[in-house]
């Protein structure tokens, strides 16, 4: 079995988009990199790329401009993944979303990995756990995506399969963590998994009203800035509802001809949010009165930020 302090090196597997900023993370944090990807062109500009990520962070005191090249000293690049691969217990693909592409890459993870490896994908739009099913063990293959730009988004999704061993999910929420990020963990696999499959819900509805001419680009991005934008950071998704009151909830969705049950059972048991102290969340002893003042001003700092940064003006 693996051990995260057995952990002092790893492979990634494409070096693109993704790919080269992944790498720089495990390298920011200590970690050997391997990146492999199909040409010296590519790698080269993988590294520029990552030259240029470090700079940037060390403008905002995130990364000490002193140790910049050290860190890229720890940065391997090779066009033979079979050597790169060679006793590696954590290795990455970050390739195109194509599903051959993929499994191809996987196939050479069974002929060059060793069999403790703890394979993982990148993927968010593919079923990894069935692209691979007959080429490798699914005990060590883990879903573990990335969100763009990987060097400065705090959050890893790891996603467990079916057939995924408490040990390898085990150990890729400890990698995440040493490598200073977040782990957000889905007890199941579902397609796009958790931020995707929300934001996807957000773009068909932006496509819809651009498609229906209800309102600008422009509009429908000022619109989310200033409300949303705003909000989410705060008490995210699920959490304002609880603000909202799921009672009000409950009556939107029933004037809509429908019902979500998980809803209901809430309201049945009057847990309705913040106003009752209970809802999806649990308050302790905070009045309602306290909950909102701490929002408010958690909301008040977050909008003062934001109209010093941008004023909600477009990049």
């Amino acid at each position: 079995m693996v051990n995260i302090e057995d952990l002092d090196e790893v492979l990634i597997v494409g070096a693109g988009t993704m790919g080269h900023s992944i790498a720089q993370v495990f390298a920011q944090a200590g970690l050997h990199v391997e990146l492999v990807d199909i040409s010296q062109e590519k790698l080269k500009h993988a590294l520029e790329l990552i030259q240029s990520n470090l700079e940037i962070l060390a403008e905002f005191k995130r990364v000490d401009a002193n140790q910049i090249s050290n860190i890229l000293s720890r940065i391997h690049v090779s066009t033979d993944l079979a050597q790169a691969a060679k006793n590696k217990l954590y290795v990455l693909e970050a390739v195109s979303e194509v599903p051959e592409l993929k499994e191809q890459i996987f196939k050479k993870f069974a002929q060059y990995c060793s069999d403790e490896a703890i394979l993982a994908s990148n993927t968010s739009s593919l079923d990894i756990f069935k692209l691979v099913k007959r080429i490798v063990n699914l005990e060590r293959v883990i879903g573990h995506h990335w969100f763009a730009p990987p060097h400065i988004i705090p959050s890893v999704e790891v996603i467990p399969g079916r057939k995924t061993s408490q040990e390898t999910t085990e150990l890729v929420i400890s990698l995440s963590e040493k490598v200073g990020k977040i782990p957000i963990v889905t007890k199941k696999f579902t397609p796009s998994y958790i931020v995707n499959k929300i934001q996807e819900s957000i773009s068909a509805s932006m496509y819809e009203l651009m498609a229906r001419g209800v309102a600008t680009a422009e509009q429908i991005d000022l619109a989310i800035k200033t409300t949303l934008g705003i909000r989410l950071p705060i008490v995210g998704v699920v959490q304002l509802h609880d603000f909202t009151g799921l009672d009000v909830v409950q009556s939107i969705q029933s004037e809509k001809g429908g019902s979500l049950p998980i809803v209901d059972n809430k309201v049945e048991k009057n847990h309705l949010g913040v106003k009752t102290g209970r809802g999806f969340y649990e308050y302790g002893e905070l009045t309602e009165k306290e909950i909102l003042n701490k929002r408010d001003r958690l909301l008040l700092q977050q909008l003062e930020f934001l109209e010093n940064l941008t004023n909600f003006r477009p990049i």
